[in-house]
């Protein structure tokens, strides 16, 4: 199903090493809106959604997971360096006792990744609109990250991940106007 070319999405690059700004992007690893999420979440709902738009949450479900590679890279790139003393002053430390350096799907706050994040009604309209707000709470979470980091290299590559959640959020749109026309449709028999 897939084809693995080994070299990330967009390139990642950070320009200091920061733990603090590190722990905030463990929220779209593996927080509610993060990117694990909502790949999980589209390639569970494509069994349940009409063939019209079956294929666009492949695809997005699919890059999503590339956007998983981005974050686990930025973090690792962000924290490598890092002193114990770093790495406590930006509140990782109970991270460290319990994984070390190691990526682990939680959110910022450290509460673990849960299933209970994926959302999947079967009824292909409402989850359609559950996705575009999952869209949606993520571009907003890049945006704030960007707010908080002072880190250029890796702004760039914030946006790039917002401007795609953007992207996604429309093409969902569309999706509901496709499946809304062909509800509407007068069925003659």
């Amino acid at each position: 199903m897939w084809i693995y070319e080994k070299k990330l999405q967009y390139p990642v690059r950070v320009s200091t090493c920061n733990p603090k700004l590190a722990k905030y992007l463990i929220e779209q690893y593996g927080g509610a809106d993060g990117e694990l999420a909502a790949a999980l979440r589209y390639l569970n709902q494509r069994y349940s959604i009409p063939d019209k738009v079956i294929g666009l949450l492949t695809d997005i479900g699919t890059e999503e997971f590339a956007h998983l590679e981005m974050i686990a890279t930025m973090v690792y790139k962000l924290t490598k360096d890092a002193t114990l003393e770093q790495l406590k002053e930006a509140g990782l430390d109970a991270h460290y006792v319990n994984h070390d350096r190691a990526l682990f799907y939680n959110n910022a706050a450290g509460v673990p990744w849960t299933a209970a994040y994926i959302q999947a009604k079967g009824d292909p309209i409402a989850d359609l609109y559950e996705d575009i707000a999952a869209e949606e709470k993520a571009r907003a979470t890049y945006q704030w990250i960007i707010n908080m980091s002072d880190d250029p290299d890796l702004n760039d590559g914030l946006r790039f991940l917002r401007e795609r959640e953007i992207v996604h959020a429309q093409r969902f749109r569309e999706a509901v106007e496709i499946l809304k026309e062909e509800r509407d449709r007068k069925k003659i028999f």
